[in-house]
């Protein structure tokens, strides 16, 4: 069983390993998660004991952050305000301008500093003797309470209660920045609807989307949010539909077309049949996929959690002998070796770390999110990121899909022909005979004695005139002289009292830009295009010639689809496959990203895949590759830039160089810069 709470009030990423360790050794516990971004505690265990654990798991919260509340995910939010704590910092730098100023003497000198520290520093002490007690002791408060408390034991009363005052100020810059993210994150969830106009015996009632049942009628007013997937059955309208593909241009939508919940209606009142309940709706799966995204953790992120634990302990080690034993060995005065120690003390916060990292894998996600592609993990987003050779299914995925009538030729009147042959279709249920008929926006004439030849087509009498539609091997086995067609796609012969007068082509169309997005990937450094299909081999070749695939393999069954992906993993390069109908699942599911297009595609497509595009354009997997490159670029910068400099200063501040103003700097400074930089991943392009 699994229950969620939400942490108000969480704002130390550090906190919230400590928070998720702890309740992970709780007795019964099968899986417990904190996310940061999202501040949320998941506990996964037995039904029997899940109010046990439950009632421990807040225990715990309330001993290491005292001031972080438990929350059940359905209560309303909170917002902090933040006035208090610009009180207090603007109090702080102003008393200590007046001291800085008119120094008073000794010992008035040390109560005024000492009432200014307390005053700006209250909440790191409180917080940092009470954490001692509860055995969570290396964490950024205590290493700051020790290295102010230790500067004012040394006499540097100024020194103490500026940095302190500076960590403060730091802390609300990091706080404000992520407070943003999380806020830009939660707009991207605003598109779920609060209610729905249900039709009822004539009348319009408002009811929670959830109380909507399959089969049911609602009505969607100009402005409002589509609450449910269903089929329009009255109305036109123009659709705002950039929450999920994150095209900014409006479609328009017709009687039975279908709508996607997450839309929001533009211009005319539509009546619509809901065709899935809240929780399978289109929406649901969105907000879904983007809020547990965090929770798949890349292994960046990884590296950095186990890093920042055994990181700071090994510093704080160190601080104590770089403050005990030089002065010692060499004879030195204790004074410039203990300032040095509390100087590493300072430094040894791995906060920059800890945030910037998950913060920018998060903030991928949203960017990504706003662009219509959603990743369901950020160790997607690494793999992605790295991506070698793009495996594709055709129909549904290069193609639309739908078989469409692409060229008309004959020796009589078009108009007359396309009659004919619509007629003679107009009784069969196959794609192509539908195809056809649909092409043809005319009355249909009678037929009479229709015989089906299999494999080869139709014999059919129209309007006293015998007529054969089907294949070229019909038309051969009446002896009808005709010039073969090579075109791409399906040749539908005819003729007519023995005589061949013309022809159609019926393809499946390529979808918009895909020649286009195979050279920007192919340009962004994807090696290897392939594509598999169960098509027959001549379309499958012509269709993979003209929008660049480099190996087409055809006639394929989805167990082939297998075995061929499994050929182009040995390749030992990172493989995605892009897929959409519910036979690519088992591919989707074995590459090492799979790729599904979300908008018409199967459920179990997109279930089994690690990506869903949402508006099926294989335009956007170059946009997906790119935003996933920018977000490890990003990481990696941040990692880099945090390390670096926090080295450098432990370097300067253990020979002399380093003040503590340069560490809180390296602390809080880096940490501010790093989080800023990690909000880049948000902005798309």
């Amino acid at each position: 069983m699994e229950k969620v709470y939400r942490l108000d009030g969480l704002d130390c990423a550090n906190c919230a390993a400590k928070i998720e360790r702890s309740v992970q050794q709780i007795t019964g516990v099968e899986k417990a998660q904190v996310d940061f971004m999202s501040t949320k505690l998941t506990i996964v265990a037995p039904e029997k004991d899940i109010d046990r654990i439950s009632d421990e798991a807040k225990e715990i919260v309330n001993k290491l952050e005292p001031d972080v509340e438990v929350n059940s995910v359905q209560t309303e939010k909170v917002e902090e305000s933040s006035k208090g704590k610009i009180i207090q910092i603007g109090v702080a730098i102003a008393a200590l301008a007046l001291l800085a100023i008119f120094t008073p003497p000794m010992p008035w000198k040390l109560i005024a500093y000492l009432i200014l520290y307390l005053w700006i520093g209250y909440d790191v002490l409180k917080t940092a003797i009470t954490n001692i007690f509860h055995g969570a002791i290396f964490d950024e408060n205590f290493l700051m309470a020790i290295a102010t408390v230790g500067a004012i034991a040394i006499g540097e009363y100024p020194e103490a209660v500026a940095v302190m005052l500076f960590y403060q100020v730091g802390e609300f810059f990091q706080d404000y920045a992520v407070a943003k993210s999380r806020k830009s994150i939660t707009s991207l969830l605003a598109i779920r609807p609060d209610s729905a106009n249900l039709i009822q015996n004539g009348e319009i009632k408002k009811v929670a989307p959830e109380a909507i049942k399959v089969g049911d009628r609602i009505l969607i007013k100009p402005g409002e949010k589509v609450p449910l997937d269903g089929i329009v059955k009255e109305g036109n309208s123009m659709l705002d539909t950039s929450a999920l593909t994150g095209e900014s241009v409006p479609r328009s939508i017709h009687p039975d077309e279908q709508i996607l919940s997450g839309f929001i209606n533009q211009s005319g009142q539509l009546t619509v049949e809901v065709t899935t309940t809240f929780g399978e709706s289109t929406v649901s799966k969105i907000l879904d996929l983007v809020e547990n995204a965090s929770s798949k953790k890349a292994p960046a992120e990884n590296f950095i959690t186990s890093f920042a634990r055994y990181y700071t302990p090994i510093v704080v080690g160190l601080a104590v002998l770089l403050a005990v034993v030089p002065p010692l060995v060499t004879g030195e005065p204790f004074y410039d070796w203990v300032y040095r120690a509390l100087t590493f003390l300072v430094i040894s916060c791995p906060c920059a770390l800890v945030i910037s990292v998950p913060l920018s894998f998060f903030g991928g996600i949203g960017g990504a999110s706003k662009a219509g592609v959603l990743i369901k993990g950020s160790n997607y987003i690494e793999t992605l990121a790295n991506v070698e050779t793009l495996v594709f299914d055709k129909t549904g995925t290069l193609t639309k899909g739908v078989f469409e009538v692409q060229t008309v030729e004959t020796t009589i009147d078009q108009k007359d022909f396309l009659r004919y042959v619509a007629s003679a279709e107009q009784s069969s249920s196959h794609p192509i005979a539908q195809s056809i008929v649909k092409y043809v926006d005319q009355p249909l004439a009678a037929v009479s004695q229709l015989e089906e030849i299999a494999g080869f087509g139709i014999s059919v009498e129209i309007e006293g005139h015998h007529f054969l539609v089907g294949n070229e091997k019909l038309l051969a086995k009446y002896d009808i002289s005709f010039q073969a067609v090579n075109e791409i796609g399906t040749i539908v012969y005819v003729a007519m009292d023995e005589e061949y007068i013309g022809h159609l082509v019926i393809a499946d169309e390529l979808k918009d830009h895909v020649t286009t997005a195979l050279t920007e990937v192919k340009n962004l450094g994807v090696k290897r295009t392939v594509m598999l299909t169960g098509d027959n081999r001549g379309i499958a070749e012509a269709i993979g010639k003209k929008i660049g695939i480099d190996q087409v393999y055809s006639e394929l069954l989805p167990e082939d689809k297998v075995l061929h992906l499994e050929d182009e993993l040995k390749r030992e390069q990172k493989t995605a496959f892009v897929g959409d109908g519910m036979n690519d699942a088992p591919v989707l599911a074995r590459a090492d990203i799979g790729i599904a297009m979300g908008g018409l595609g199967s459920d179990a497509a997109i279930e089994a895949a690690d990506v869903v595009i949402m508006d099926d354009q294989p335009a956007k997997i170059p946009t997906a590759i790119r935003i996933a490159r920018k977000t490890m670029g990003i990481v990696k910068q941040n990692i880099v830039f945090a390390i670096g400099v926090k080295i450098l200063v432990l370097i300067l501040g253990a020979l002399g160089f380093a003040t503590m103003y340069a560490a809180v700097f390296a602390d809080v400074g880096v940490t501010v810069i790093a989080v800023l930089n990690a909000m880049r991943c948000l902005k798309i392009k």
